[in-house]
């Protein structure tokens, strides 16, 4: 997939309706600073349109950028921040709930999760809201350039095992450093895209 432009349509707070978009819509979810931006910017072939930041939680807001004019690239709000107040997690877990039941447009979900760690207790109950959704959660693990090559398998088959995700589920090791699952990610979201 050729991305030939994209840019930031629609930001939604907890209060905002929700746009009825009738372009497909492709879902990104994943807890604060595990690199949900990096690996949007790196799709999206641009620099800074996601915004990265130090301080994680930044993304609190659901955010649209339609792309090639024919799909929405979906960025939901990073999930799972400690130092974000429980009313406010609650809020945003709620937001993001909403999404998933409510969006007519909604073509599938990527979940991402650190390649360097087993899946949180956070990941875990978003990805079984993706799937009671009735979505097949596309899982992403990023940072697979801060482990050993030789700890892949071992990390994967971790994951694989926290979320119950079984053999048939897609798990992708991406890194946005080395590019590594850039391709795969994109196919997968080719794939959900009608025929041009």
């Amino acid at each position: 997939m050729v991305i030939k432009s994209v840019e930031l349509e629609t930001v939604c707070g907890y209060t905002s309706k929700l746009p009825q978009n009738h372009l497909p819509e492709i879902a990104f979810a994943g807890r604060s600073n595990v690199g949900k931006s990096s690996l949007l910017n790196t799709l999206m072939n641009r620099k800074k349109l996601a915004r990265i930041s130090a301080q994680p939680g930044k993304t609190r807001t659901i955010n649209y950028y339609i792309v090639n004019d024919s799909f929405y690239l979906v960025d939901l709000p990073g999930y799972g921040y400690a130092k974000v107040p429980m009313e406010e997690r609650k809020k945003w877990g709620a937001v993001i709930e909403r999404y998933l039941h409510t969006s007519k447009a909604l073509q599938a979900v990527f979940l991402l999760v650190d390649i360097r760690h087993d899946p949180t207790k956070d990941d875990q109950m978003m990805y079984d809201w993706i799937v009671q959704s009735g979505y097949a959660p596309i899982v992403v693990a990023t940072k697979a350039d801060k482990i050993k090559r030789s700890q892949l398998a071992k990390q994967q088959a971790a994951i694989r095992k926290t979320l119950s995700m079984g053999p048939e589920g897609t798990l992708i090791p991406f890194s946005a450093l080395s590019k590594q699952g850039t391709e795969e990610v994109l196919a997968q979201i080719e794939s959900f895209l009608p025929e041009e």
